[in-house]
C-alpha cells in the first residue's frame, strides 16, 4: 500500500514502514498547506501526520482509498476523528513514550522560572556579572512547596511523581482519583479554586478540549499567589495569553514556563520582552529516545490498521467493535 507522512519523522519509524508499503514523505522542513496535504494524499491508503498538521473533513474526504491515519502525538485535537470515524478510518496516536520526556520539561521549566536562569544566563553573557551580589537576582525555592497539578493524567502524575526530591506538598485536580500519587507522595485531591489558591507551583497538564479552553484567563491568575509560578506544556489555548501577559506585567503571579502558544507557530509579541515567562518552542517531548519512540509508534499503530486489524493506540476502537 502507499502511505503519506506529512514532514520526515526519526529514520527507525520510516525504515519500519518501508519494510512494508510504499511511502512518499515531504520533502520540505516545514508544515504543509492544506492543498499540499491532500495533493500528497492522492492514490494514498495511509496518511502519518503531526500535531501541526490540521486534518479536517475536507482532507479526510478527499481520498477514497485512506484506510488509516496515525498521529505522530499524544493529543489529536488537530484531527476530526468523527468524520474518520463516519468513514470507518481507524485513528491513533502516540501515548507513554513522551510522559517522562515532557514531565522532565515542566521540571525544566518550573526550575527555571524559580530561579531566574535564562534571565541570569543573559545578564552573565551581557558581561553585567561584577561580582557576588547578595541582592543579585532573588529567585523562589522550590524545597517543601506545594505544588498543584492541573491534570493528574499520565504526564501529570510523572511530574508529580519527580516532585519526591524536594518533599513537595502535591495537590492535583482530576476527574478521578489518583491512587498513585496518593500512595506514593501523599498528594490530595482538591478543587481547582483551591488548587489556584493554595499552590506555590502550577503545572498544566490538560487535553484540549471545549472545557479546557481558556481555563486558565484573568480570574484565575488573579486567584494565584503573587509568588506563584505557572507552567504549560499540555497545549496554548488552555491558558488565555491576553490575562497571562497582563498578570506578569502587573506581577500578579511570579512568572510562567511555556512550552506551547495559543496560536502556533505564532508567539504573542507581548510576551517576548517580559524577563519573568520562559519560552520554549514546543519541544516538551524533543529528545532522542521519546521522539524515536513516537516514531516507531507511530509505525507500528499505521501498519496495523492497514492490515485492517485495531492499531495499539488506536482512538477509534468503536470501529472493530461491531
Amino acid at each position: 500500500m502507499k502511505i503519506f507522512v506529512t514532514r520526515a519523522i526519526p529514520k527507525k519509524g520510516l525504515d519500519l514502514l518501508e519494510q512494508y508499503h510504499e511511502i512518499e514523505v515531504n520533502p520540505h522542513n516545514r508544515v504543509l498547506t492544506k492543498e499540499e496535504i491532500i495533493e500528497g494524499m492522492k492514490g494514498k491508503n495511509g496518511l502519518l501526520c503531526l500535531l501541526t498538521d490540521t486534518i479536517d473533513k475536507e482532507i479526510i474526504e478527499s481520498e477514497p482509498k485512506l484506510k488509516m491515519i496515525a498521529n505522530y502525538a499524544v493529543g489529536y485535537n488537530n484531527i476530526d476523528v468523527s468524520t474518520a470515524t463516519k468513514n470507518q478510518i481507524p485513528v491513533s496516536n502516540t501515548p507513554g513514550v513522551l510522559t517522562d520526556a515532557t514531565a522532565e520539561m515542566a521540571w525544566a521549566l518550573l526550575l527555571s522560572v524559580s530561579r531566574r536562569i535564562v534571565e541570569s544566563d543573559t545578564f552573565t553573557r551581557e558581561g553585567n556579572f561584577k561580582g557576588w551580589d547578595p541582592m543579585l537576582l532573588h529567585g523562589l525555592e522550590v524545597q517543601g512547596k506545594t505544588l498543584g497539578i492541573i491534570g493528574a493524567g499520565r504526564i501529570g502524575t510523572a511530574v508529580g511523581l519527580k516532585s519526591q526530591g524536594f518533599q513537595m506538598n502535591v495537590l492535583y485536580t482530576d476527574h478521578q482519583v489518583n491512587k498513585t500519587l496518593e500512595e506514593i507522595v501523599q498528594a490530595k485531591k482538591v478543587t481547582f479554586d483551591e488548587l489556584l489558591q493554595t499552590s506555590d507551583f502550577i503545572s498544566v497538564h490538560v487535553p484540549l478540549i471545549d472545557e479546557t479552553y481558556h481555563l486558565i484567563s484573568e480570574k484565575e491568575l488573579q486567584r494565584m499567589k503573587s509568588t506563584a509560578v505557572l507552567i504549560n506544556t499540555s497545549r496554548g489555548p488552555v491558558i488565555d495569553e491576553e490575562a497571562l501577559i497582563q498578570a506578569l506585567k502587573q506581577q500578579w503571579i511570579f512568572g510562567a514556563g511555556l512550552d506551547v502558544y495559543e496560536h502556533e507557530p505564532q508567539v504573542h509579541p507581548g510576551l517576548l520582552p517580559l524577563k519573568n515567562v520562559v519560552l520554549q518552542p514546543h519541544s516538551a517531548s524533543a529528545t532522542t529516545e521519546s521522539r524515536t519512540n513516537m516514531a516507531t509508534m507511530a509505525a507500528e499503530n499505521m501498519l496495523a490498521g492497514l492490515q485492517g486489524n485495531i492499531p495499539p493506540n488506536c482512538i477509534n476502537p468503536e470501529l472493530f467493535n461491531k
